[in-house]
């Protein structure tokens, strides 16, 4: 379950330093986690928001779906478990299917692709940020 996290996060991660830096924001200026040489701070911080919903969900999913089982990985001499090639590439084609579903923005109340949810919310940050908006709208599911 760790390996499947872990690789969500990452990815999401990525999507959302992404879409800060489209934005012009620098993501690894952060409010919530500590500025480090090379860590994404800014991008973690929003990581936040989505970890639950998107992430864990997705995780669970897969191994409650089956698509996913324990003889995916593999356990390397050290303890490390990897994930096979096949199951990388399973769980990349459930991501992009993933996120190419739609849903209701809470805030914005428009139907949106769930891979743009990172995007809108960085666009959402940057206009309170430069004081268009009163107040920072984080992405809360229903």
């Amino acid at each position: 379950m760790n390996a499947l996290l872990s690789f969500a996060y990452t990815l999401l991660t990525h999507e959302i330093a992404s879409a800060l830096q489209g934005v012009g924001l620098d993501p690894y200026v952060g409010y919530l986690h500590t500025d480090r040489p090379g860590r994404l701070s800014l991008a973690l911080d929003m990581l936040e928001e989505f970890r639950a919903w998107w992430c864990d969900r997705f995780a669970l999913t897969l191994i409650n779906r089956k698509q996913i089982k324990a003889n995916d990985f593999i356990i390397e001499a050290s303890g490390a478990i990897r994930m096979r090639d096949e199951t990388r590439k399973a769980f990349l084609t459930a991501w992009q299917e993933r996120k190419q579903e739609t849903l209701q923005h809470p805030y914005l109340d428009e139907k949106i692709q769930i891979g743009l949810l990172p995007h809108v919310q960085a666009t959402l940050l940057a206009k309170f940020l430069r004081n268009d908006l009163t107040v920072y709208p984080p992405f809360l599911s229903r």
